[in-house]
């Protein structure tokens, strides 16, 4: 895997006078899995490099009226045209993003200073539009992340996108008795950092305190601000590793900056050397230390008084360095590993399964599909209601989200259909619920551009559909809506075989059985041998209408009605059909409590594995079924656990026959409807779901072998 890393233009990556962004990638780059695959770009007139792989992006100075910077990035840009690389860092510089984006790498941008204040990230619409390109966006500490969502809608708060690795240094073995009596500032010398307030305040302590000495390093040739004291050593700049010596000496380390520090290098540094550090409670420096005093309201008399507390109780001090020294965490190999964790679920060498989740961990679902609240529990028994037991049984947290009751409650003048809102509401959802996977049954006004939306925002999460309607060549309209969004789904579910219906590609399409439910499939009609009722049929003329439509034919009639003729001795049940309304939810239930045999009769001619969700019902209220062979259903169920009829002629002679023996009848209806629940339930579609989601294969299915 190739990863280029582009440093800010004009920052030096080298020992002699780095600045914080090479200090973080040299230190990281060095212990990384990856230090093979990484290449450094930068520019620096500094001949002294560090000693990683570095390419020094040389420009033409001369051209005049022509920005340094882009003329910087482009020349990044040209130098990976031919050079295809998976992963672009962009350190420090959301400006880059935009002209780096035509490259097709993945980008992370790192943000080590305030994200507002920064050319390309200032406005809301920048920064969308950075999580939009960016596959990682890094931050120094949670502050800048606060920052970087700084009126943003709540959708992009829980973006995964979003990460926080601080900056990181190594811990080297510190003797604490050997601390001198040493109070450290480092950093710019200006009123930005607080070293006006220091200065006035150590020029008291030492007076006060004749043992004990103060270092200063740093400078600041735009603001002039001078301390002088016996004691008092202004050092100027330092190279790091001086530095770093000078803190393992110093027993108190001060950084009382003014300004909200994004996160505050110096305290790092002084922590991971066992000081006892003051810091104000500014930006994200409380974020660097683990043990130390916060300066909650800054002023020249509360930095004199906290360290004025150290000095005097010793106890306290070293008891402080010791903590400092202890718990310090922020070591360049934590770091390290926690940015090789992003590169590699960035990679293409990611091995999903064994990185991310599996179907044992216990996942957060948000099913959207039509739950049928504005229909008052005539739509209760659904297929959608059944997947979404079954999910809860396997211990996952679900949270339902009724498309269809959704766009009916807010349809208005601006949106008459209600589908703005549904998708603006979805998007809110997501925001506060962050699912694992979004599951959507039929859900046809979730807009692609939602979807896309949220693939975006939130790569982690899978997202897949389910379909029951029927797709062969009478319902190509159906076939398009399962097609609309299949190249955004990582899984695809249909109750028709998925060869059958020649689908472009079939890698991520599978079938499913409609399932049969514990608490919805409750009758034992297998167990009786008298009812009212030999033979039930049922259709309509659509669920959602629930009634029969003035002028429309349903071909099966005719079927129906010359099977009639030929059983005049059976007791048929029939609803959907001379002019008896459709039966639903319990008044269904009730009226199949009273039938021996269920005809699974679907609209149109047999496909392959196909029935509407009646087959499941049927069977699994311990009904005898009977459905045409051409179904193919008799690759599942054998012949003494659904009958399986070749005509009309054929289904009349076998439901007289079964319709006056009860006793083979009673037994084929019980196996048939064992059968069922042991491998059709839906609790194990809900898992075989969960599992595709996942891309896992670990489990053979009856139905999926």
């Amino acid at each position: 895997m190739k990863i280029s890393i582009l440093l800010p233009y004009k920052e030096n990556y080298s020992p002699t006078y780095p600045g914080a962004v090479s200090l973080f990638v040299h230190s990281t780059t060095k212990k990384s899995n990856y230090k093979k695959d990484i290449t450094i770009y930068g520019f620096t007139d500094l001949k002294n490099k560090f000693p990683e792989k570095y390419i020094n992006i040389n420009l033409n100075k001369s051209v005049l009226f022509k920005s340094q910077s882009k003329e910087y990035v482009n020349k990044f840009v040209d130098l990976h045209k031919n050079n295809k690389v998976e992963i672009i860092e962009i350190h420090n510089r959301p400006n880059y993003v935009n002209l780096i984006d035509k490259l097709n790498s993945k980008i992370v941008l790192y943000f080590h200073n305030d994200p507002i204040s920064m050319i390309g990230s200032k406005s809301p619409i920048e920064r969308k539009q950075l999580l939009t390109i960016c596959s990682k966006i890094i931050f120094n500490s949670e502050w800048s992340k606060k920052r970087f969502l700084k009126n943003l809608d709540n959708i992009y708060h829980k973006s995964l996108k979003l990460e926080v690795i601080h900056q990181s240094i190594n811990r080297t073995k510190i003797d604490i008795k050997k601390k001198e009596k040493l109070i450290t500032f480092v950093g710019k010398l200006n009123s930005a950092k607080g070293y006006d307030l220091f200065g006035k305040a150590i020029i008291k302590i030492l007076n006060e305190f004749k043992d004990w000495k103060s270092y200063v390093i740093g400078d600041e040739p735009r603001e002039k601000i001078f301390f002088e004291h016996e004691n008092l050593k202004v050092l100027g700049f330092q190279k790091h590793s001086k530095v770093l010596e000078i803190f393992k000496k110093t027993s108190i380390a001060v950084a009382c900056s003014r300004w909200e520090e994004p996160f505050g290098r110096t305290s790092l540094e002084a922590s991971s050397r066992g000081c006892a550090v003051i810091i104000s409670n500014k930006g994200g420096l409380p974020e660097t230390i683990t043990n130390g005093i916060i300066i909650r309201s800054l002023t020249f008399d509360n930095i004199y008084k906290a360290i004025k507390k150290l000095i005097i109780n010793k106890i306290h001090r070293v008891k402080l360095q010791n903590l400092s020294y202890k718990n310090f965490y922020l070591t360049d190999a934590y770091i390290t590993e926690k940015i090789d964790i992003y590169r590699s679920k960035l990679g293409t060498k990611f091995i999903y399964k064994n990185v991310m989740l599996n179907k044992d961990d216990k996942l957060k679902i948000l099913h959207v599909t039509n739950f049928n609240e504005r229909h008052n529990g005539r739509l209760f028994y659904n297929t959608g209601k059944r997947i979404n037991n079954g999910l809860i049984r396997l211990n996952h947290s679900v949270l339902e989200f009724s498309d269809r009751d959704i766009v009916s409650y807010y349809r208005s003048i601006k949106d008459p259909k209600g589908s703005k809102r549904l998708n603006s509401k979805l998007i809110e959802v997501i925001s506060n619920y962050v699912p694992n996977i979004i599951i959507l049954g039929h859900a046809d006004l979730i807009q692609l551009e939602t979807l896309n939306f949220i693939k975006k925002n939130y790569p982690q999460i899978k997202i897949v559909q389910w379909f029951l309607d029927r797709m062969d060549s009478q319902w190509i309209i159906n076939k398009k809506r399962f097609l609309d969004k299949i190249k955004i789904m990582d899984a695809s579910f249909c109750t028709t075989d998925p060869k059958s219906l020649k689908f472009p590609k079939q890698d991520k399409i599978f079938y499913i059985p409609n399932p049969v439910d514990v608490s919805f499939e409750k009758l034992h009609n297998y167990k009786y041998d008298h009812f009212n009722n030999d033979v039930f049929f049922a259709m309509s003329h659509g669920v959602h209408r629930g009634v029969l439509k003035d002028g429309k034919f349903d071909e099966r009639e005719n079927f129906m009605n010359k099977l009639l003729l030929k059983t005049p001795d059976i007791r048929f049940d029939l609803y959907g059909m001379h002019q008896r309304q459709p039966v639903w939810a319990d008044n269904f239930i009730n009226s199949i409590s009273q039938s021996k045999i269920g005809l699974n009769l679907s609209q149109g001619k047999p496909a392959k594995y196909y029935s509407s969700d009646r087959f499941a019902q049927l069977i699994g209220n311990g009904l005898m079924v009977m459905i045409d062979e051409k179904t193919k259903f008799g690759n599942f169920f054998n012949t003494d656990e659904i009958i399986l009829y070749k005509n009309i002629n054929d289904l009349a002679y076998k439901i007289d026959k079964y319709t006056n023996d009860n006793k083979l009848r009673k037994k084929i209806a019980k196996k048939g409807r064992d059968k069922y629940f042991k491998y059709f339930n839906s609790t194990i579609v809900a898992e075989f779901i969960i599992e595709k989601a996942l891309g896992l294969k670990n489990k053979k299915y009856y139905w999926n072998n």
